[in-house]
């Protein structure tokens, strides 16, 4: 059977729910659409939120030949068939054509090479999808040529209103069927999925028709957090909890904390992190810091999960309520530079061991002279 988040994709732009919320790039990119004017571009957007069901609507809406891969079974020969294809179309009926690639991230140099060329002499317009920052991900060449448009992870308003089309939808398919529906059971949902359609319609169609509380709860016990250490997010997060101790923000400290927890991180991990925050920011401002810290990591690899999250937290509240000193880091900071500056300087004379005659003749650990400096001349 086609899944319900298949089943309930929107087939036209009018569908498409939340579009008078979206921001001014947004606008203009389905006002582009309807008028089959659409232009190259990265939509980077999270899991969930319509980027492949926007690519389709494209599909629908242009007189253009329209190509779809999947960067990750594709390949430099699939993208040179694809650009010898478009090039006789354009010959033979003067037609243009749009390529489609899914998770455009996943291609390699080699790969986003290819479309360097079609693209620029417009033999095709690249619309791409990925969910990771293209900034990071795509070369500056390919990144020139097209616009990057970003959308953020749906709200629970509009996702509340795509759970009840589709519970409507599900219900339409089952008159025969008794359904149990919770009070707030699809606002529950809506808030519970980190902003991911796909994820909550999967979650809604997998409950029906029992949709309760208690076994909503048992559902949303498999954390839709998105948090793959690799990526992007998992480096805001931890930058996230890192900032807040520095800022005395505990509260705020203790959510990242908990961001990071929940998505399976590596609880030594967090306490290495904790500890190099104990020197670089409190530093010896308050020299109990990186004591504590060193208990906390022996606590942390003696107990492991679950319960270390007590650790963990007693850390995080101990390091963003101490006094904070970047003093320890700028010092050394200063003297990394003054070793790169000057290169291989001899210590002073009077710091050094005479070993042999002509050591001791040279100067070599001769007393120091009043006032003279320990560092080198």
């Amino acid at each position: 059977m086609i899944p319900l988040p298949e089943r309930l994709r929107p087939q036209t732009l009018e569908d498409w729910l939340g579009l008078e919320s979206m921001g001014a790039s947004l606008q203009n990119l389905f006002e582009a659409i309807r008028n089959d004017s659409v232009f190259s571009f990265i939509l980077y957007a999270p899991p969930g939120t319509g980027k492949t069901s926007l690519a389709l609507l494209i599909k629908k809406h242009t007189k253009s030949r329209f190509f779809q891969i999947n960067a990750v079974s594709s390949g430099v020969k699939d993208l040179r068939d694809i650009f010898e294809q478009a090039r006789a179309w354009k010959q033979r009926a003067d037609q243009d054509s749009v390529l489609f690639v899914d998770e455009i991230h996943r291609f390699s140099k080699s790969q986003q090479d290819a479309l360097l060329s079609a693209v620029e002499k417009g033999e095709v317009t690249l619309i791409g999808a990925t969910t990771e920052n293209p900034s990071f991900e795509l070369n500056a060449a390919l990144l020139s040529r097209v616009k990057i448009i970003y959308w953020d992870r749906l709200g629970s308003e509009s996702l509340l209103e795509i759970l009840q089309k589709g519970f409507e939808l599900l219900k339409a398919e089952n008159t025969s069927t008794e359904i149990k529906l919770d009070e707030d059971f699809l606002k529950i949902l809506s808030e519970s999925t980190d902003g991911d359609a796909r994820q909550a319609l999967q979650t809604l169609e997998r409950l029906f028709p029992t949709l309760t509380r208690t076994r909503l709860a048992d559902e949303l016990k498999k954390a839709f957090l998105k948090h793959d250490k690799d990526a992007e997010l998992h480096h805001q997060i931890v930058s996230a909890f890192i900032k807040s101790m520095r800022a005395n923000e505990t509260e705020a400290a203790l959510y990242y904390l908990a961001r990071l927890w929940e998505a399976g991180e590596d609880p030594l991990y967090i306490v290495r992190r904790m500890m190099i925050f104990a020197s670089e920011d409190v530093g010896n401002a308050d020299l109990r810091a990186l004591a504590a810290m060193n208990a906390i990591r022996s606590s942390v690899e003696f107990v492991g999960r679950p319960e270390c999250y007590y650790a963990l937290a007693q850390g995080t509240i101990l390091l963003s309520e101490a006094k904070k000193s970047r003093e320890v880091g700028d010092r050394f900071q200063k003297a990394l530079e003054k070793v790169r500056r000057g290169g291989s300087l001899r210590p002073p004379a009077f710091l050094t061991n005479a070993v042999t005659n002509f050591d001791r003749k040279s100067g070599k650990g001769r007393p120091r002279e009043e006032g003279e400096s320990y560092l080198p001349a």
